[in-house]
């Protein structure tokens, strides 16, 4: 059973990853600056001390502008460091000079410039996939980094940045696979919690049930 779940994992990931990578540079970038401003206008980003996002590749959404934010609005913005075989650290950005094209082209910090952040000490992690399900369920890009960092990251609310076409219903899981609380895309701010009040507000965005 699990060998048939990871198959299907491994053919889903691709095809959701060959669709966002199809997705036109002009098209990804208006729905980055989106999601970003909508994020920003939510309590969640207003009361987090500490945020930690991801360096994005070239296909992904682009965090450039909530960095920008970070920085502006004096938060502590971190973005993961691998530091081992299946571990990575939260390594805090202090500005954009800090950093620098590390491998797979990929910015990261200055090694002379490094300071952790606990996980522990997180307040949101915004977390990349290849996709989402509504009950928090998340297609991870297949390395596992990210599964055994969560665990560390106790009072974190994770939340994934998403293409319409990446939220669905039901994602085959596994026991070691960490759930995330929330996804926003263009047209939801899908919170998976089990909980009536929030399913209320995983309907499209309105201002009547959503403070974005």
């Amino acid at each position: 059973m699990t060998d048939d779940v990871q198959t299907l994992k491994k053919h889903l990931r691709r095809e959701f990853l060959s669709r966002r990578a199809r997705i036109p540079r002009n098209e990804r970038d208006r729905i980055s600056r989106l999601l970003v401003q909508k994020f920003l206008a939510t309590e969640l980003y207003r009361e987090a001390k500490i945020l930690m996002a991801y360096a994005s590749r070239p296909d992904e959404l682009q965090l450039t502008e909530l960095f920008s934010a970070c920085f502006a609005d004096g938060k502590t913005l971190a973005i993961p460091l691998i530091v081992g075989k299946g571990e990575m650290r939260a390594v805090v950005v202090p500005n954009f000079d800090s950093l620098e094209l590390g491998a797979f082209n990929i910015f990261t910090v200055k090694p002379e410039l490094r300071r952790f952040v606990d996980a522990a000490d997180i307040d949101c992690v915004i977390v990349p996939g290849a996709a989402f399900d509504v009950r928090g369920g998340r297609l991870g890009l297949g390395g596992g980094y990210y599964d055994r960092f969560l665990l560390q990251a106790v009072k974190a609310h994770k939340i994934a940045f998403a293409y319409d076409f990446q939220l669905v219903n039901n994602l085959p899981t596994e026991f070691h696979d960490t759930k995330i609380d929330s996804v926003l895309t263009p047209k939801f701010y899908w919170h998976t919690v089990d909980d009536q009040k929030f399913r209320e507000m995983a309907s499209p965005l309105t201002a009547k049930n959503s403070d974005i």
